[in-house]
């Protein structure tokens, strides 16, 4: 509560040098087509994450001990234009990507997804997916608009940013495509069981080529996280997640987003003290 508020009380990077990986935060909510606030996400996971512990009990992952890890700051928008934001994202993660680090990134909206893919495909080729959502965001347009929340990875298909054999989409509830090739697991085939054996599965599929994991909160059901722009009933558990993200251990890494937090509907902060858990989660794959 005292001091300047950085990810996990991390030290706040203004070089890039000598990081392992790093926090980033990208503050955004105008490619929502529901509820705003997720432009405060990073801020508020931020102020969550100070509790979380830097040992990881359950696993005996201790990130802090071999990998060198920073807080980077939130990249730079301009709120009134959309594809401009997009420039600005793709452009600061190619530095980031550039110079070795492996972005953990605090949303911000889902559209954020769309222009990192861009800077980790220009580095790695086309990566596999390790995609936890409630909507399966492979729309063609949403509201007229080819770049929104609900776009990501339909753009990301079409500019081969993804291995589609390599893709596999989580807790999906709403609208989802199948004729992209993605292997598809509903909230209801996850309903009363555990994800484990699922993610050996997932882990044999992704083999050991790049990956990216990108994770939105509204993937959980509502009881778990509320503050969210996307609210579907009968999702995931916070359980189901920890399994979900624990499982990709030992995979090829190589960046990870948590999207959609919205703190004005998280009048507890049950929803980005979730999120902030789930990223530490991410930095001990």
């Amino acid at each position: 509560f005292a001091g300047i508020t950085s990810m996990m009380r991390l030290p706040i990077a203004s070089s890039l040098d000598g990081l392992d990986a790093c926090f980033v935060g990208v503050p955004i909510d105008i490619g929502v087509s529901n509820r705003p606030g997720a432009r405060f996400g990073p801020r508020e996971i931020r102020n969550q994450s100070v509790v979380v512990h830097e040992y990881n009990v359950a696993t005996g992952a201790a990130p802090f001990q071999h990998l060198m890890v920073a807080d980077v700051g939130d990249v730079w928008v301009n709120l009134y234009n959309l594809p401009d934001i997009c420039w600005s994202i793709r452009e600061s993660f190619s530095k980031i990507i550039k110079n070795g680090c492996v972005p953990i990134t605090a949303g911000g909206d889902h559209t954020i997804t769309y222009p990192i893919l861009q800077a980790v495909a220009a580095k790695h080729g086309p990566v596999g997916l390790v995609h936890v959502d409630a909507h399966g965001d492979c729309a063609d347009l949403m509201l007229g608009e080819k770049i929104a929340h609900g776009t990501s990875f339909r753009r990301a298909v079409e500019e081969g940013l993804l291995d589609t054999k390599r893709v596999v989409q989580i807790g999906l509830r709403g609208v989802y495509n199948q004729s992209s090739g993605f292997r598809i697991i509903p909230a209801t085939e996850c309903w009363h069981k555990s994800l484990t054996p699922l993610m050996h599965e997932v882990r044999q599929q992704m083999g050991d080529r790049p990956i990216y994991i990108s994770f939105d909160i509204d993937s959980l059901d509502p009881a778990f996280a509320p503050g969210t722009g996307t609210p579907e009933i009968g999702g995931l558990t916070s359980i189901q997640a920890l399994e979900i993200l624990r499982g990709c251990a030992g995979l090829n890494v190589v960046g990870a987003d948590l999207v959609e937090v919205s703190p004005p509907y998280d009048t507890t902060g049950t929803t980005a003290l979730t999120a902030a858990n789930l990223m530490f989660e991410m930095l001990c794959v």
